[in-house]
C-alpha cells in the first residue's frame, strides 16, 4: 500500500500560519508551498487558487475555534461567567501568541475581513457567515442570562452580542497595532459596563457633536 500524501494538510497549516502572521496579500502560492515544503505544481491538484485555499483555511480555523467556544459557552456556571471565560480564552491567546511568537497576531478571521472585505466577496461572504455565527452563539448565552434574571429584558440580545464581539474584536486590534497583550487586561471589565452600564445617550444630547 502506496504512503498516504499530507501535502494538502501542509498546505492549510503553512497557509494558516502565514496569513494569520503576515496577511493574505503579501503571500503568493510559491510562498506557501515551500513553507508546506509541497511542489509548486501540486498545489493546485489540491485547490483550484489561492482564494479557495484561504476559504478553506477559514473553515478550518472556525472548525477548531467553535469547538473552543462551545465547550466554554455550553460549559458549568452562569451565563455571564461562561460569557467571561470565553473573552479570557481570547485574552490568553494573544498573550501566548506574544510569548511564544513575539508578536500579538490578532483574530485570524478579523484580520482577514479589514483585509479582504473590499477586494475579495467569496472570503468576505464566508468571514460573514462565520461572524453570524459567533454573535448566535453569544446571543443564546445572552437569553440564557435574560431568563435567568441577570440581564434585563427589553433590549435586542442580536445586537448585544454583535456590540460584544465587536468590543472584543476591537480590543485585539488594538493589542495587536501596539504588540501589547496587556491592553486586553480590562477586556472583560469594559464589557460588562457594556451589558450593565451603558445609558443610552438622546438624539438631542448629541446634536451639538
Amino acid at each position: 500500500m502506496g504512503r498516504t500524501s499530507t501535502a494538502r494538510e501542509r498546505l492549510l497549516a503553512a497557509a494558516g500560519e502565514l496569513i494569520h502572521n503576515r496577511g493574505y496579500n503579501s503571500l503568493g502560492v510559491a510562498e506557501i508551498c515551500e513553507r508546506a515544503e509541497v511542489r509548486k505544481g501540486s498545489f493546485y491538484h489540491f485547490f483550484a487558487s489561492k482564494q479557495a485555499l484561504t476559504v478553506e483555511v477559514v473553515d478550518r480555523h472556525w472548525e477548531v475555534q467553535r469547538a473552543r467556544w462551545a465547550a466554554i459557552l455550553d460549559g458549568e456556571g452562569s451565563p455571564l461567567r461562561r460569557l467571561e471565560l470565553l473573552f479570557l480564552a481570547q485574552s490568553a491567546a494573544q498573550t501566548a501568541a506574544r510569548r511564544t511568537g513575539g508578536v500579538v497576531n490578532g483574530c485570524l478571521l478579523a484580520n482577514l475581513a479589514l483585509e479582504l472585505s473590499g477586494q475579495d466577496e467569496v472570503v468576505r461572504r464566508r468571514l460573514d457567515d462565520v461572524f453570524g455565527e459567533q454573535i448566535a452563539m453569544v446571543q443564546a448565552v445572552l437569553e440564557q442570562a435574560v431568563r435567568e434574571g441577570t440581564l434585563p429584558a427589553g433590549k435586542d440580545s442580536a445586537v448585544t452580542a454583535r456590540a460584544l464581539l465587536a468590543q472584543l474584536e476591537g480590543m485585539v486590534l488594538f493589542a495587536k497595532l501596539a504588540n501589547d497583550p496587556a491592553l486586553l487586561d480590562g477586556l472583560w471589565d469594559q464589557a460588562a459596563l457594556l451589558l450593565h452600564g451603558a445609558v443610552p445617550v438622546s438624539r438631542t444630547a448629541l446634536s451639538g457633536c
